[in-house]
């Protein structure tokens, strides 16, 4: 399994990590079983928030018993992030998940609250032994150079950013930013929001060769161009055990150079945008 290092002194984690945005949206007990099931496929690293409505409670129930196995990461929302906000909606956090410590704790995006606060709030968590690391989502080179800044050198753990076939815009500068830097760079909706290539697209023909000649699937195939360079995490979604074993064997695809420079051409970056893409 390819494991990628979580910030310049966090632990390796599997490079295909669980995401759960919308999972509190479909059968909880299939989605439960399907984050189990990512845990025995060693997919450690499960991301939640407490925008999520109610994922947080299912991911506590997925990993009562095996909290030892995870690498167990939640989020502040901005309108909560000031000193003691964070502080506060960490704690709610924790005992939503039923857990006396997260593995990482990111701002969700920038708001309005000073980053020093947000980065004072961490740091007391951190001393407090309730959070082990911390880090950002959703956030472009400028704001990443004040974060800097503000927090000095190998503070922050990872940057979590949309990413995914058809939308690659943070490979122009927030990627090198963060592989400069030693920060982890997290991709989440990496299949795309609705939005995965049609298997009757010419990209889609491609996925599909590309897949067979592995004995794979499209949706690994995306994950393993994406997770391409050693910086980059991927947390796809679950609903199902299936689908997360399918997630899962992402880890051990290594694409060709050849597979890399068709679907960079079948899938191209574009201009620099003027601001960082998010949902």
């Amino acid at each position: 399994m390819q494991t990628r290092k979580f910030g310049s002194s966090g632990p390796d984690v599997f490079v295909i990590g669980q995401g759960t945005w919308y999972i509190d949206r479909g059968d909880r007990k299939s989605a439960v079983a399907a984050l189990r099931r990512g845990l025995d496929l060693g997919m450690s690293h499960i991301d939640t928030a407490e925008m999520y409505g109610d994922a947080e409670p299912v991911v506590a129930e997925a990993i009562a018993g095996r909290r030892d196995e995870v690498f167990l990461v939640s989020k502040v929302l901005p309108s909560n992030a000031s000193r003691r906000g964070t502080v506060i909606a960490c704690e709610r956090s924790l005992a939503r998940l039923k857990t006396d410590r997260l593995d990482c704790y990111l701002l969700h995006w920038r708001g309005s609250y000073p980053l020093q606060e947000t980065v004072a709030a961490f740091g007391e968590l951190v001393a407090a032994g309730k959070i082990r690391s911390w880090g950002v989502s959703n956030f472009d080179t400028d704001d990443l150079n004040e974060l800097l800044a503000v927090a000095g050198k190998d503070k922050i753990a990872c940057n979590q950013v949309l990413y995914h076939l058809q939308e690659r815009a943070i490979e122009h500068a927030v990627i090198p930013w963060c592989e400069q830097h030693g920060v982890a760079v997290v991709a989440y909706s990496p299949f795309g929001h609705n939005d995965f290539p049609s298997a009757r697209s010419p990209a889609g023909e491609l996925l599909k060769a590309i897949a067979d000649a592995h004995g794979a699937s499209v949706r690994q195939v995306a994950l393993a161009f994406l997770t391409r360079r050693p910086s980059v995490l991927a947390i796809p979604k679950a609903g199902t055990e299936e689908h997360a074993a399918d997630n899962a064997a992402a880890g051990k695809l290594v694409l060709s150079a050849g597979d890399i420079a068709a679907l960079d051409t079948a899938f191209p970056r574009g201009p620099k945008p003027r601001g960082l893409p998010m949902l």
